[in-house]
């Protein structure tokens, strides 16, 4: 994927959260990321509490608000880019193989884990074997997530941006009380650490 298709689908992962269809015209050419992330979207389906896009598939963590909420946000999400991907690279077809694929989050030790495993995930970018063996060098392995865009790391590591409107960062604050954002980061690379 390319930078224009990432960010694509961090609009549609706003707009798609709500009870309010998105129109095909609001994403027209010419608006500004900032432009799209203040477009009214009205009531959201569910929380959004954490996000990685990948080259080839994605992770949410996803607290619904409604019922039904979260499949009507991810038909939504997946039916809007399919079309934007079809359409932009003259294809035919489904984008995406099969249904996505939900996990209910029954512990806290499995919340744990999930918000782990979606913000280190990019890390497999340059340490390929890091779910098997650990990561490697931390250091870099930082450095690396610091400048991901595409996952909510930097929200929470207190980075002022403004896909930040994406998340619904409140929901988690109930678990994990994280004072400062080298809290956050220490949390989930040392849970990982401590796996390996």
């Amino acid at each position: 994927m390319r930078t224009r298709d990432y960010d694509r689908f961090l609009i549609l992962l706003y707009l798609s959260n709500s009870t309010k269809p998105v129109r095909i015209d609001d994403l027209t050419q010419g608006r500004t990321l900032g432009e799209l992330f203040a477009l009214n979207r009205d009531k959201p389906l569910a929380d959004l509490c954490a996000y990685c896009l990948m080259p080839n598939h994605f992770h949410l963590l996803i607290c619904e608000k409604t019922e039904g909420g979260i499949s009507r946000f991810m038909q939504k999400l997946m039916t809007g880019f399919t079309m934007y991907f079809n359409t932009r690279y003259e294809r035919t077809g489904a984008l995406f193989q099969g249904k996505y694929k939900a996990s209910h989050v029954d512990n806290d030790r499995y919340l744990k884990y999930l918000l782990s495993y979606i913000h280190l995930n990019p890390t497999k970018l340059i340490e390929p074997k890091w779910k098997e063996t650990g990561i490697a060098n931390r250091l870099r392995a930082e450095k690396w997530l610091k400048n991901y865009q595409y996952s909510s790391w930097l929200d929470y590591s207190g980075k002022d941006r403004i896909e930040r409107r994406i998340l619904n960062t409140g929901v988690l604050e109930e678990y994990y009380d994280y004072k400062a954002p080298s809290d956050f980061k220490e949390s989930v690379t040392e849970w990982f650490d401590n796996q390996s």
